[in-house]
C-alpha cells in the first residue's frame, strides 16, 4: 500500500515537470508509505512515490517502476491479488519480460505493454495507478472497482496533476484552494461528498471502475471499464445460494492473505467481521489478532459481541473504548488526514483501533461491503414493508399514524425506535429512490437553503443532491426494486462514503486495510442471487447468515445490526458543546459568510432543548467549518469577500 502522485506537462510553453516538486508532494503524502520513496521525470512528466512494504520488502519493489527499455513508468497503489495466476496466464516470462522482483507492481507494468488498458478488467484487487507511456506520450490513470483506493486528478491551462490525496495536489502552490457550493450543498445532504466532486473546486475523482487517459496535450477520456449488473437467476435454488456464498467469501478471505507481513482483523461484534475471524481462523496456523473499539453509552457499545468471537476463536484480542474526551483531542487533527469535511461519526474510531493496531500488524481485514452485497442495511428492510405500507390510506398514514409517532420523546440513543419510526413514516410517500434517500438524509433541501447566508453567489443554481440516488437507481435496469437500491449503495455509499474512513484513517498509521466482501467474483454472483433469497421473511443478510450457521455462536447469527458510530449527539449536549459553540457560534459563522448564525442557531438550540435530535447535521456542520478553517482560512487571499463568488 502506497501514495503516489505526479504532474504532467500539457501547455508546451510551460516549464517542464518539476522532480522537486514531485517529492514535495510525495512528502506530504509520508503516512501512506514510510518503508521507501522516490521519483521519476522527463520532459513531460514528473512521478512521486512513497511505499508501504506488504510484499517483497527488498528494494526491488522500488518505484517509479519501469518496463525492460524505460519506456513505460509506472506508480502503482494497492493489491493485485490475482497478479501471480496473470503472470502464469499471460506468459509474460515466456515472452521475454524479465522479472527483478516480487511484487504485483512489475506484472501490472509488463501486462500493459502486452494488453495495453485491456488488462485492467482482469485485475482482482483494490488498486490506484498511474502508467506514462511515453511512446504515445499519454498518462493512464486506472480505480479499482469500488473506490478503495482513492484517486484525485486537477487540471489547469498548463499542467495536470493527480494524488493519493488532495494533499499532494495542492502541495503545488499554483493550484488555487476554493471551495465548491455544489460539493457544500451535497455534503449537507449525506454528511459525505458523493460522486467525483470534492470539496475542492477543480479538484475531482476518477471514478470506481474507470480509467483516464490524459494526453501530453492536455485531453482527458473516461472510460468505465467494470460495472455491477444485477440479472437475476429466477431459478436458483436456496441451498445452492448458501453452499456459493460461503464458498466465494472463503475464497476472496484466502486472496487476501497474501502478505510478506503480519494481517489481523478490525472485529465490530457485528456478522460481517465476525464472519471474517471465522474464516480466518481455518486458514492460519497463529492466532488471529484481532481489534475492537467500543463506548461507554451502551447502545453504541458491541464490545461484548467481540469478545463472544474473540474467545471462540481464541484470538489474541485488543480493545479501545473511545471518550469524548479523546475525540476532543482528535478535531480537528483527524480531518487533514481525509483533507475533505466528512461527517460520518465512524472516521475517528476507526482511527483510534488503527491506532490499537499498527504496532502488531501491517495488513487488516475490514467488513466494509458486506450490507451492500449481502442486503444488511435497515433501508433495505425498511423498503420489504415499504410497499406493505403505502396501501394504508394516506388520510390514516398521514392523519393518524404520523401525529402519534411525533409525540414520541426525542432520544439520542443509537437507532431508536423515535427516530426510525420517523424516518420511515417520512420516505412513504416518496418513489423508491427518494424514500432511500429520505430513510438516511442529514438536511432535507429546504433546510439547507434556509441555512446558506444572504448574498451568496449561485445559490439558485444547485442541483439537487437526490439526483445521485435517482441516476444511480435509473442506471442500475434490475426488474428488482431492492437491487436497485444495493445498487445505490455498492456505488455510491459504499465508495464515497465508507471507503473514506477505511482508507484514510488506517493509512494515517502507515496500515493497509483490505475488504474481502468487495471480491469482484463474490459480488457478481450475488448480484445473480434473486432479492427474496438476500432478505428471505425479511431477514437482512439471510444468505451470510445461513452460510455461516455452522461457524458462528447464535449470539452472533441473530444479533441486530448496530454499525460503527459515536454518541455525538449525547456528546455536543454536554462534553463537546463548547467545542461546537466555538466553530458554530455567531461570530464565526459570521466570519466565514456562507451560512445565516440564526438559522445554525436555531439548529443549536432545537437540539439542547430536545425538541429535535440535529446531531448528525450538527456535527456535519462542525466538520465542514473545522475543515474551512484548515484548508481555506490558512490559504492567502481568499477570504469572505472572495466566498461570495464560489461556483
Amino acid at each position: 500500500m502506497c501514495g503516489i502522485c505526479g504532474i504532467l506537462r500539457i501547455d508546451p510553453s510551460s516549464e517542464a515537470p518539476d522532480e522537486g516538486l514531485a517529492a514535495r508532494m510525495a512528502a506530504t503524502l509520508a503516512h501512506r508509505g514510510p518503508n521507501d520513496d522516490g521519483t521519476w521525470s522527463d520532459d513531460h512528466v514528473a512521478l512521486g512515490f512513497r511505499r508501504l512494504s506488504v510484499i517483497d520488502l527488498s528494494y526491488a519493489g522500488h518505484q517509479p517502476m519501469t518496463n525492460e527499455d524505460g519506456t513505460e513508468v509506472i506508480v502503482f497503489n494497492g493489491e493485485i491479488y490475482n497478479f501471480q495466476e496473470l503472470k502464469k496466464k499471460h506468459r509474460l516470462e515466456e515472452r521475454g519480460h524479465i522479472f527483478k522482483s516480487r511484487t504485483d507492481t512489475e506484472v501490472l507494468i509488463h501486462l500493459y505493454e502486452e494488453m495495453g488498458l485491456d488488462m485492467v478488467a482482469e485485475l482482482n484487487g483494490m488498486f490506484a495507478f498511474a502508467i506514462w507511456d511515453s511512446r504515445s506520450r499519454e498518462l493512464h490513470l486506472v480505480r479499482d472497482r469500488y473506490g478503495i483506493k482513492p484517486f484525485f486528478y486537477q487540471s489547469d491551462e498548463a499542467y495536470f496533476r493527480f494524488g493519493s490525496e488532495i494533499k499532494a495536489i495542492i502541495a503545488d502552490e499554483r493550484v488555487e484552494r476554493k471551495p465548491s457550493l455544489q460539493a457544500l450543498h451535497d455534503f449537507l445532504t449525506f454528511n459525505y461528498i458523493p460522486g467525483t466532486q470534492t470539496a475542492f473546486e477543480g479538484i475531482l475523482e476518477v471514478p470506481p471502475g474507470h480509467h483516464m487517459t490524459v494526453t501530453a496535450g492536455g485531453e482527458i477520456s473516461i472510460k468505465r471499464y467494470w460495472d455491477l449488473h444485477f440479472r437475476a437467476d429466477a431459478a436458483m435454488a436456496e441451498e445452492h445460494a448458501v453452499a456459493r456464498s460461503y464458498e466465494l467469501m472463503d475464497k476472496a478471505l484466502q486472496r487476501r492473505l497474501i502478505a510478506d507481513v503480519p494481517i489481523g482483523v478490525f472485529l465490530s461484534g457485528g456478522l460481517d467481521s465476525s464472519t471474517l475471524v471465522a474464516l480466518m481462523h481455518k486458514h492460519v496456523d497463529e492466532p488471529v489478532h484481532t481489534y475492537s473499539v467500543g463506548f461507554e453509552d451502551q447502545s453504541f457499545n458491541e464490545l461484548p459481541y467481540a469478545r463472544i468471537v474473540a474467545d471462540k476463536f481464541n484470538t489474541v484480542h485488543r480493545e479501545v473504548t473511545v471518550t469524548a474526551d479523546m475525540v476532543r483531542g482528535m478535531l480537528p487533527k483527524y480531518l487533514s488526514f481525509t483533507d475533505e469535511p466528512y461527517g460520518d461519526g465512524s472516521a475517528i474510531p476507526t482511527y483510534f483501533v488503527s491506532e490499537l493496531a499498527k504496532d502488531e500488524v501491517v495488513v487488516v481485514l475490514s467488513g466494509e461491503g458486506g450490507d451492500e452485497a449481502f442486503a444488511g442495511y435497515d433501508t433495505h428492510a425498511a423498503y420489504n414493508v415499504y410497499s406493505q405500507a403505502r396501501k394504508i390510506p394516506g388520510f390514516i398514514r398521514n392523519g393518524v399514524v404520523r401525529p402519534l409517532v411525533n409525540l414520541l420523546p426525542v432520544s439520542d440513543k443509537k437507532l431508536s425506535f423515535e427516530f426510525k419510526a420517523k424516518r420511515f413514516l417520512g420516505g412513504l410517500d416518496l418513489p423508491p429512490a427518494e424514500a432511500h434517500l429520505w430513510w438516511r438524509i442529514v438536511l432535507g433541501e429546504a433546510e439547507k437553503f434556509d441555512l446558506y447566508a444572504e448574498g451568496l453567489a449561485n445559490v439558485a443554481a444547485l442541483q439537487p443532491s437526490v439526483r445521485h440516488f435517482s441516476a444511480a437507481f435509473d442506471h442500475c435496469g434490475a426488474d428488482e426494486i431492492l437491487s436497485r437500491l444495493m445498487y445505490i449503495d455498492s456505488t455510491i455509499f459504499l465508495p464515497d462514503d465508507l471507503m473514506i474512513k477505511n482508507d484514510r484513517m488506517t493509512m494515517a498509521h502507515s496500515l493497509e486495510a483490505r475488504v474481502p466482501f468487495t471480491d469482484p467474483e463474490l459480488t457478481a454472483f450475488l448480484a445473480t442471487v434473486p432479492p427474496h433469497l438476500k432478505m428471505k421473511n425479511r431477514r437482512k443478510k439471510h444468505l451470510m447468515r445461513r452460510a455461516m450457521e455452522n461457524d458462528l455462536p447464535e449470539s452472533i447469527l441473530n444479533k441486530k445490526k448496530v454499525g460503527l458510530e459515536m454518541p455525538y449527539s449525547r456528546w455536543l449536549k454536554r462534553e463537546l458543546k463548547d467545542l461546537m459553540m466555538r466553530y458554530l457560534g455567531p461570530d464565526n459563522i459570521a466570519r466565514i459568510g456562507l451560512f445565516r448564525p440564526q438559522a445554525i442557531q436555531r439548529l443549536i438550540d432545537d437540539h439542547l432543548n430536545g425538541r429535535r435530535d440535529n446531531g448528525r447535521p450538527l456535527w456535519g456542520l462542525l466538520n465542514y467549518v473545522m475543515w474551512y478553517e484548515l484548508y481555506i482560512d490558512t490559504q492567502p487571499g481568499l477570504r469572505k469577500t472572495q466566498m461570495v463568488e464560489m461556483t
